[in-house]
């Protein structure tokens, strides 16, 4: 039995055999989990198109016999696969934190306290602390054990839950199967009880880890965006081979030199082939979810990112979301006389009254409590009762009468140190007690005064009662009692100080928050007007709930923003009349019961510090932290990601156009070449960082969390974002055949016409960098932003300086180095030409920075 084995005589593993053992045996890891190793990357980088094609290109110059040309093109796919090497192993980076935070979790006894840690970490001879809902971490043989049943369908198929026993810690472990075994095995689930098992194996030694190889030809489902990239690159891809191969032919007929024909067909598929798509979705999503966790978010499903900002309602538990869930008794009421411990706090002793409350509330409880209310009650012990007789380590817990969902209310059965008694202490509901104890209708409406009193004052209450027994044979039921009621206990729960911020910053955000509860209406009120939950007066509470119809619920839950005395079960009705309302749901739960509305819900949310594996599993999001502020910071997040991966999308898109422009509109024409393959290569080095690295760590917008949420159903390429990503690389391909064709009008040779026309691009390309940054603040605004330290250091954009700077060196370097400007078949530019270029480049945005004026006085006159 599980009191036979008191937590506080068990020492568990030390540090250093902890250390000795995961550094001999590993991690507790099934095979699949396997990182990408650098190699692995580069291999992969390889086969991208885009370097086949440089590869390509540099096999022609070296047939051609332009061996430096051909040596600085394999410098740029070595350059370029360093920056997408760079890219890619930070990504994997990402996603291993992510996998080490996402390891479920496991309560273990080492160095003889009680710690909570990922259960990846767990080693051979480890304690662990079994209660309902855990998912067990590892094979283990159970020590003790109190009413444990444990879901085995995961390795045995049969969906019924099998009884544990107590095993002896030499026995061989035995395949899983049937009732009465004493061992537990990693990957089940733990449906009812409580235990406390050693760890006999681990990883791939565990019955799960024998099958685990199966596990590793399991591929990771694509998101939506990158189902949507991944079409779109397709369609693009089809496009650029069959202009590609027309560009060949034209260009082999009509100039008669078929090589130079392969260049510019290569050059031309280089640049329409949008590679870079799937790759900036990887890297937002994996980033944007690696950025959560560092807000204590853990997101276990990629979409989940992309669904967070369009959240319209936020549904949250009252204690330890928006309270601390650090549980205090204050009040109690016993005998008629209500007593308030805070009123009282300098006064050494307890009135004799309360003594009797303060023992049966702790006799109901564990004797080595976890749940805040019981650690609250011990201490209130420990405090008042300590020199009494009160307090009973010498008493044995002989049976234990679990709480149920018909009675919410547990009983524990102790014998007295001489043996003589059975004593019966229970806690739970103010109500079920009261049922438990026989209440009449008057005695009921006298308890429900009592009861109100104290929610209005904000405190959980249970009720506590006691009975006697005398025969050894125990009743299967705790109502066969005769009991007698003790009183109620009072608790405080304080609220998180960040909590009423993060709320008005949800109103302000459009997202409506509607908080749930098991508590009293007064206790739920209480708390609302305290962190300025909007209309506190109007509650619905369970009981009503269930006379309601679906329709009538529909239209309440609309204005209605609490929801008290409410059984987890009946979350999963909320959440459903919230969605056929056509709100974006986000729901916060922890215990197993939650598993449904979770999985239900948009955004599921499960509680990382006391929440059940069965509700993070069912989850999107764990929140790590348990904190209500800590999801506003994820939905901004959210926002942010979805942000800047259009922006992204949108410049990435943008900048083809006049590249393809220029590769295609030349040879259609006659004109001298003006991009040749080394040229695109360069684009290459700011392009590739640009769209995924800059934009990915651009700060959000101002307005973020000032305007309402997106419509989910909104595409990546919507209208808008492709008619400014068409309009943005339209207009940049208008000026630089502007220049070029100038250039070539005022006989400035071919050289010249290609080195204006190529710098005006870079800037132009830097330019539009700039203006994307932001679609409603000016470049010039953000600068000021920066200057005026209205961003924290932490938010500053290091990467975009780190390209532009980059661009403008490697750009000298091309202009005035003579290798390197013969290589480019470049001549050499004037001051002239550089203000030329320059100022046609940043002229090439300047209509979308004005639109950004326009639209913003337009919305300021509406």
């Amino acid at each position: 039995m599980l009191e036979e084995l008191d937590l506080n005589t068990l020492t568990g593993l030390s540090q250093q055999e902890v250390a000795y053992r995961l550094q001999r045996e590993g991690f507790n890891e099934l095979p699949s989990s396997k990182q990408r190793h650098l190699l692995t990357i580069a291999s992969e980088i390889l086969q991208e198109p885009i370097f086949l094609l440089l590869v390509a290109c540099g096999g022609i110059y070296l047939f051609l016999g332009e061996v430096q040309d051909a040596l600085i093109l394999l410098g740029f796919v070595f350059f370029i696969m360093g920056i997408t090497l760079y890219q890619e192993q930070k990504t994997e980076n990402a996603l291993e934190a992510l996998r080490d935070l996402s390891s479920p979790r496991a309560l273990v006894i080492r160095d003889s306290q009680q710690r909570r840690i990922a259960g990846r970490e767990v080693v051979r001879g480890d304690i662990l602390v079994l209660a309902e809902g855990d998912r067990v971490p590892a094979d283990a043989i159970l020590l003790s054990s109190t009413h444990l049943i444990c879901d085995e369908s995961l390795l045995t198929g049969e969906s019924v839950s099998v009884r544990k026993v107590v095993g002896n810690p030499q026995s061989q472990i035995a395949r899983p199967g049937g009732d009465d075994l004493p061992f537990v095995y990693s990957g089940t689930l733990v449906v009812g009880g409580q235990g406390i098992a050693q760890v006999t194996a681990t990883g791939s030694y565990t019955e799960i880890g024998k099958i685990g190889k199966a596990l590793q030809t399991v591929a990771p489902e694509e998101t939506l965006l990158q189902q949507e990239t991944g079409r779109l690159v397709k369609k693009l891809a089809i496009v650029a081979i069959a202009i590609c191969v027309a560009i060949v032919i034209i260009y082999g007929i009509t100039r008669g030199n078929w090589l130079n024909g392969f260049l510019a067909g290569l050059a031309l598929a280089m640049a329409i082939l949008p590679n870079e798509f799937p790759v900036v979705v990887t890297i937002f999503l994996a980033l944007g979810a690696w950025r959560i966790s560092q807000k204590h978010v853990l997101a276990r499903r990629m979409p989940a990112v992309e669904t967070l900002g369009s959240a319209t309602v936020l549904c949250v538990d009252k204690t330890g979301t928006l309270t601390f869930n650090q549980m205090s008794v204050t009040q109690m009421f016993a005998e008629d006389e209500f007593y308030d411990l805070n009123r009282h706090h300098q006064q050494p002793d307890l009135p004799e009254t309360y003594h009797q409350l303060v023992e049966f509330s702790i006799l109901a409880s564990q004797k080595d409590p976890f749940d805040p209310m019981e650690k609250a009650f011990k201490d209130l012990g420990n405090h008042y009762l300590i020199n009494t007789e009160h307090l009973h380590d010498d008493w044995k817990l002989i049976r234990e009468y679990p709480l149920s969902p018909e009675l919410l209310a547990m009983s524990h059965v102790w014998q007295s140190s001489d043996g003589a008694n059975y004593i019966i202490a229970a806690k739970g509901a103010p109500e079920a007690i009261a049922d438990l104890c026989h209440f009449d209708a008057a005695q009921m409406q006298q308890l429900s005064l009592q009861i109100a009193q104290m929610a209005n004052a904000g405190l959980r209450i249970l009720g506590v009662a006691k009975a006697y027994f005398q025969y050894t044979d125990l009743p299967g039921e705790q109502h066969d009692f005769n009991f007698q009621f003790l009183g109620l206990v009072g608790l405080a729960d304080p609220v998180r100080p960040t909590v009423r911020s993060a709320i008005e910053e949800c109103y302000t955000a459009g997202i409506q928050v509607v908080m749930i509860t098991g508590d009293y209406p007064g206790t739920a009120q209480n708390i609302a007007r305290q962190v300025g939950l909007v209309s506190p007066e109007q509650v619905i509470t369970g009981s009503e709930l269930e006379q309601m119809d679906d329709a009538e619920l529909s239209r309440r839950i609309k204005t209605v923003n609490i929801f008290a005395r409410v059984v987890p079960e009946q979350k999963l009705r909320l959440v459903n009349a919230l969605k056929n309302n056509g709100e974006i749901v986000a729901m916060t739960g922890d215990g197993v019961n939650d598993a449904p509305a979770l999985k239900s819900a948009h955004i599921g949310i499960a509680m990382g510090g006391r929440g059940t594996d069965v509700a993070r599993e069912a989850a999107d999001l764990v929140l790590l932290d348990d904190d209500f502020s800590s999801i506003v910071e994820a939905v901004k997040l959210g926002r942010r990601i979805f942000d800047n991966l259009k922006k992204a999308m949108a410049y990435t898109l943008a900048v083809h156009i006049p590249i393809a422009g220029m590769s295609l509109i030349p040879v259609l024409f006659k004109w001298p070449l003006v991009l040749l393959p080394i040229h695109i290569a360069f684009l290459h080095l700011i392009i590739d960082p640009a769209c995924s690295v800059v934009f990915e760590a651009e700060p959000p917008e101002v307005n973020i969390m000032h305007r309402p949420p997106r419509n989910p159903k909104e595409p990546l390429f919507s209208d808008r974002t492709l008619g400014l990503a068409l309009l943005q690389g339209i207009g940049i391909l208008l000026v630089l055949l502007v220049v070029f064709a100038t250039a070539l009008y005022r006989g400035q040779g071919e050289l010249d016409a290609r080195a204006l026309t190529f710098t005006t691009l870079i800037i132009a390309n830097l330019s539009l960098i700039l203006t994307n940054r932001s679609w409603s603040r000016t470049i010039w605004e953000m600068v000021r932003s920066y200057s005026r330290n209205v961003y924290p250091a932490r938010m500053t954009n290091v990467a975009l300086w780190w390209v532009l700077g980059g661009a403008l060196v490697f750009l000298a370097f091309v202009l005035y180095i003579p290798v390197l400007r013969q290589l480019f078949r470049f001549s050499t530019l004037h001051p002239i030409d550089l203000f030329i270029c320059f100022t046609a480049g940043i002229f090439s945005i300047l209509w979308f920075e004005q639109l950004k004026i326009f639209y913003r006085r337009r919305r300021a006159s509406v």
